[in-house]
């Protein structure tokens, strides 16, 4: 097992490995993503534990992805932290990943933690996130909110948080009640640069979702990689690979604590732990890419 770097995740005083990972990939057969089968799911998530990664986050929302986690690493339990999502479609999985309608009442809360305890055959997650950015009105109309907190106070959820993006993010910080923070954020989506770090002053955890922005630099396609190229990024790297780069300019931003990223091949994974391992970028090349970026685009 690697011996990871680690961050405390705000005020829940956890120490979790600057590289998470994201559970999404196993969520079964689906048009929005490649299937993964179930000897492939077995591997990636023993291979993840193996490599030292000690932050998992799933959601109901991820199809399989769930059910996998309690089938193949629950007699691992004691050597991750788990976090899931709440407000998600409450029901049987058929394994598409198709998203729901997410309803924030306090019962179908309650429902929904009770059901990830179920199929991740645990008695307690480490983090539930209100999935979707809801705002204060939805949080608290239908008693949602309260709900996540009176599963905190019986146990079984030790800390709450919520997956908050623009226009949503101010209010939900200012809101004071979440210990944790899941933003987007890459070098290549910068638009929540600046909130990640009023969150982290507030005391929340901020785990980062979509670092690598999606692969997008080595695929070549999509508006990651127009803004990439207009950035003349390559130019900078010298033998950095590009991934690498993407990898390392998320935790270089002093105010995260652990990124999430998502894959079912070991070998993504090694490569990924391999430039965790590097550090953040040398001070002169992140203020360089980031001053680049800037001047490419207004949200990068």
């Amino acid at each position: 097992m690697a011996d990871l770097p680690t961050r405390q995740l705000g005020r829940t005083g956890m120490q979790v490995t600057t590289l998470g990972y994201g559970a999404m990939e196993l969520r079964g057969a689906s048009t929005r993503g490649r299937d993964v089968g179930e000897m492939d799911a077995e591997r990636i998530l023993h291979a993840v534990l193996d490599a030292g990664i000690n932050y998992v986050d799933t959601s109901p929302d991820y199809g399989l992805s769930e059910e996998r986690i309690g089938k193949y690493i629950a007699g691992r339990r004691a050597e991750y932290f788990l976090a899931s999502k709440c407000g998600c479609w409450v029901g049987p999985s058929d394994g598409s990943g198709t998203s729901m309608p997410h309803v924030f009442t306090a019962e179908n809360v309650m429902a929904g933690v009770e059901q990830s305890l179920r199929r991740m055959r645990t008695d307690y997650l480490d983090v539930v996130q209100f999935h979707h950015s809801p705002g204060r009105l939805e949080l608290e109309e239908h008693g949602g909110l309260e709900a996540l907190q009176e599963l905190q106070s019986q146990g079984k959820v030790r800390f709450i948080g919520i997956s908050g993006t623009l226009p949503n993010l101010p209010e939900q910080i200012s809101l004071g009640v979440f210990d944790v923070f899941q933003i987007p954020y890459s070098a290549l989506e910068r638009t929540h640069e600046e909130l990640v770090s009023q969150a982290a002053q507030a005391g929340g955890g901020i785990v980062v979702r979509g670092g690598v922005a999606r692969g997008g630099p080595v695929k070549q396609e999509g508006r990651f990689w127009d803004v990439w190229q207009e950035a003349e990024l390559d130019d900078l790297l010298g033998d950095i690979p590009r991934m690498e780069f993407m990898l390392r300019f998320t935790i270089s931003h002093p105010d995260m604590a652990t990124t999430i990223v998502g894959t079912a091949n070991p070998e993504h994974l090694h490569d990924n732990v391999d430039a965790l391992q590097k550090g953040p970028l040398p001070a002169d090349l992140y203020e360089e890419a980031k001053r680049r970026l800037g001047a490419a685009s207004p949200e990068a």
